[in-house]
């Protein structure tokens, strides 16, 4: 792997999802502290996962992708892992919900910020573009996105809410904790280790070798749509 020797820790405890029961609705956010804690922590959780309980989904010559049987529904969770050369801030600000974002995603084709409670702290909605031909038909998701400090870098993570109805021609897809861990090289200050861990609950009659190509080249094109844009 190409990451760098490290054990993030946690603090004195560690509380961390179960959602396997469906979406969390907007009046059990109203914690937002202890929403945000527990999601960090479920994160941290995900990063410290041995390396031999993954298994190589896919492999270009700059980016990685493992999964493994995700805890949280019948999927899987995966991990991504790339150098990108910028520096953190730069990258997570174009990661996190905001004027970035829409511009260089090419899977996401909207995004609005439904809620926002400090600055890096809001829940959006936003819809993607369909996959494979169609055969993935576009959704839509409502998440909980919170971006923090953690240790030397910066971490931006969500989770899926149920919230409003669902808009015409799109069906409800819901994200299982997910997030973006961003640390600076030491020896390389103007790069960047860039490390994901996505659990997408596509939904709707999809056969799991469809969800299984889809997410793998939507992880690779993440990382190559995202250092364009910062080229740009």
């Amino acid at each position: 792997m190409l990451t760098r020797e490290r054990h993030i820790t946690c603090g004195a405890f560690l509380t961390v999802f179960r959602c396997t029961s469906g979406y969390k609705k907007m009046e059990d956010i109203s914690g937002i502290d202890s929403l945000a804690t527990r999601l960090k922590n479920t994160m941290i959780q995900y990063y410290n996962i041995e390396d031999d309980e993954w298994r190589v989904a896919r492999k270009t010559k700059d980016v990685t992708v493992w999964r493994k049987p995700s805890e949280e529904f019948s999927g899987y969770l995966y991990k991504t892992e790339g150098i990108v050369e910028d520096v953190t801030n730069r990258i997570i600000d174009h990661i996190r919900p905001g004027p970035y974002r829409i511009s260089w995603d090419s899977l996401m084709t909207s995004m609005d910020i439904v809620e926002k409670y400090e600055e890096n702290c809001c829940v959006m909605r936003y819809t993607t573009a369909g996959q494979i031909l169609n055969i993935i038909a576009p959704r839509e998701f409502i998440d909980f996105s919170y971006t923090t400090n953690c240790e030397d870098g910066l971490l931006s993570c969500g989770i899926s809410l149920d919230y409003g109805e669902v808009r015409q021609s799109f069906v409800r897809g819901y994200n299982h904790p997910c997030g973006w861990f961003c640390f600076p090289l030491t020896d390389h200050p103007r790069h960047s280790l860039l490390v994901g861990f996505i659990q997408t609950d596509l939904r709707g009659m999809l056969p799991q070798s469809v969800v299984d190509t889809a997410m793998a080249g939507t992880l690779i094109n993440f990382y190559s749509d995202l250092r364009k844009a910062l080229k740009a």
